[in-house]
């Protein structure tokens, strides 16, 4: 078994990071480059950008802000939101990201999943799936931060997500996102076992309990955290250390000589 990533998630709005409950009510938290580097330098094994305000501009307005978090973060990085082209992957992995995740422009046109896995390899290519329970153990893939129907089931779109080239399945659950109330465990564990790439779980970590039951329950690859991490309620080394005492393999992290 690889080992569990753990990976802060940063909502941004232009300039700020922000933080909001089921993707709305947005408040500001801070500057996301002191954040980067904080959370880098706290043993993150990668960092999630989310560009949240992108569908309204059409385009990922996030180059400035990865290419200076490239300069000083060593981890790999994420980015998503807004990008509808090859075009706009190939600017946003030059700008220094290491993989990028599509959502709105992968359900318009599936083909884009192909295409950018073709160019630059599988590994650099996430689908993104905002999910929202319509029945129990039935959900519904949602764009433009949860916002506007697919009528696209989320399990079958994993699957034809990976079919077409997704090296990975990053799930986020806008039922449960920013409440702190755990993640969706039957989510989780439905595409797990729908796909043969890693599943990264998001949205509702309020404690390592969730992160543990999301890995073991729901065999989760990586925990997507936000929250708890932002308002300090956790930290990376919290969160690795109860992994660790779950029997979970984590990333061993040395600090200093």
């Amino acid at each position: 078994m690889s080992n569990l990533r753990l990976i802060p998630r940063l909502d941004i709005k232009g300039p700020n990071l922000i933080k909001g409950i089921h993707l709305e009510g947005l408040r500001v938290v801070g500057d996301p480059q002191e954040y980067a580097v904080r959370y880098a330098e706290a043993g993150a094994d990668e960092l999630l950008y989310v560009d949240i305000v992108a569908s309204l501009y059409g385009r990922n307005n996030l180059s400035d802000i990865i290419r200076r978090a490239a300069d000083r973060v060593f981890v790999p990085i994420t980015v998503a939101g807004g990008i509808r082209s090859i075009d706009d992957a190939r600017h946003i992995l030059r700008s220094g990201a290491d993989k990028v995740a599509i959502n709105t422009a992968a359900v318009l046109r599936p083909e884009l999943i192909r295409e950018v896995s073709r160019r630059f390899g599988s590994q650099a290519m996430v689908l993104s799936i905002e999910a929202k329970e319509q029945a129990p153990g039935k959900w519904e893939a949602y764009t433009d931060n949860g916002r506007e129907r697919t009528g696209l089931d989320v399990v079958e779109w994993a699957v034809r997500g990976v079919e077409l080239g997704a090296g990975e399945v990053l799930v986020t659950s806008v039922d449960r996102e920013g409440t702190r109330k755990g993640f969706d465990i039957d989510l989780i564990r439905q595409i797990s076992e729908a796909v043969s790439v890693p599943v990264i779980a998001s949205g509702g970590m309020g404690k390592v309990e969730h992160m543990v039951d999301a890995a073991k329950l729901g065999k989760a690859d990586a925990i997507a955290m936000a929250d708890v991490l932002h308002y300090n309620r956790l930290t990376i080394d919290d969160i690795r250390s109860a992994a660790l005492a779950a029997d979970l393999p984590v990333r061993k992290v040395t600090f200093g000589k």
